[in-house]
């Protein structure tokens, strides 16, 4: 069975839920599955891989890697692959993850297949899942020569967790002097309250039928009433009413809640295929002809504006009962 290397990703000593899902489905297709964790004082994070299904993980940990820059981290996973042996190399997708996945790639003259949102193997072969002609048709992607890269679409797994443990392999990796020229003057975060749209269980996403940014008001104290998020459409992402951070659909974030409230949203096929694997879907919309309804678990076919607030006091007062 052929090696699997997984770039587990990191924030604040704890690996990205996304790189876990990866992981995950990585150990279901059977064979040798490893994680790699690059970085300074990983050590912990690195040794919480074993319990998603990482027999081995390759451990870099060094100063110069504390910065979150790509560069590097492909010398690293460079160092890895030829270590470990790797045929197969695994990427959730993220800013930092695409930026390493494509220098690896150009690095190792090898296959990169993108927003891939399954893995299968057939014949032994490694097959990716890979959505076209706007996310409305799924085709087979293959590699012609290993290592095979993939990075998968953000939320397309979540993670498993089988209790397992990892032996911890630490690397030492040479940095190319190229790769040492770019340095991180800051980095900000925006500040945020409650979950992210990634983790919450809980999801109030907006679309144009809020009317106007203020409109978002009644998505954030619904969501704030319930304990979730706040998502928002690619139009009113790109209209300014809303962060791209919080966008959902084929240009944004996949996601998977166990509830996903759609308030004023229309259910373009662009905005389903992020959405789709809700646990319940829940759409308000006054239009009773609006596409969203044809796959919503319930729908409520009214004015949202008196709708929202009316819910979040039922919540509210149902929690403080």
């Amino acid at each position: 069975m052929a090696t699997t290397l997984v770039f587990l990703e990191h924030h604040d000593g704890e690996i990205a839920k996304n790189a876990l899902g990866v992981l995950g489905k990585a150990a279901s297709l059977g064979g040798d599955v490893a994680g790699a964790v690059v970085g300074a004082g990983v050590e912990a994070a690195a040794a919480s891989a074993g319990a998603f299904g990482a027999r081995t993980v390759y451990v870099v940990d060094d100063p110069a890697l504390a910065a979150p820059l790509p560069q590097p981290r492909v010398d690293a996973l460079e160092a890895v692959v030829s270590e470990s042996g790797a045929e197969n190399v695994l990427f959730a997708a993220s800013v930092l993850s695409a930026d390493v996945a494509a220098g690896l790639a150009a690095r190792l003259d090898a296959g990169l297949n993108w927003g891939l949102t399954d893995l299968s193997l057939d014949g032994g072969e490694l097959v990716g899942k890979s959505p076209v002609l706007g996310d409305t048709v799924l085709v087979d992607v293959g590699w012609k020569s290993a290592p095979r890269l993939a990075l998968m679409r953000s939320g397309a797994f979540d993670p498993v967790e089988t209790g397992g443990t990892a032996e911890l392999r630490p690397v030492a990796v040479s940095l190319q002097d190229f790769s040492t020229r770019a340095t991180l003057v800051a980095h900000l975060q925006e500040e945020s309250s409650g979950p992210s749209i990634e983790d919450a269980d809980v999801i109030v996403a907006g679309g144009r039928g809020l009317g106007a940014p203020e409109g978002f008001g009644l998505a954030e104290d619904l969501a704030a009433a319930l304990g979730g998020a706040v998502a928002a459409t690619r139009a009113v992402v790109d209209a300014g009413w809303y962060p791209y951070a919080a966008q959902v659909g084929q240009t944004g974030k996949s996601v998977a809640p166990k509830l996903y409230i759609a308030l004023g949203i229309s259910g373009a096929i662009q905005h389903k295929v992020g959405m789709q694997n809700a646990g319940t879907i829940v759409a308000i919309n006054k239009d009773p002809n609006a596409p969203i309804f044809d796959y919503a678990d319930y729908g409520v076919v009214g004015d949202l504006h008196a709708i929202a607030p009316k819910l979040a006091e039922l919540v509210r007062a149902r929690r403080g009962a």
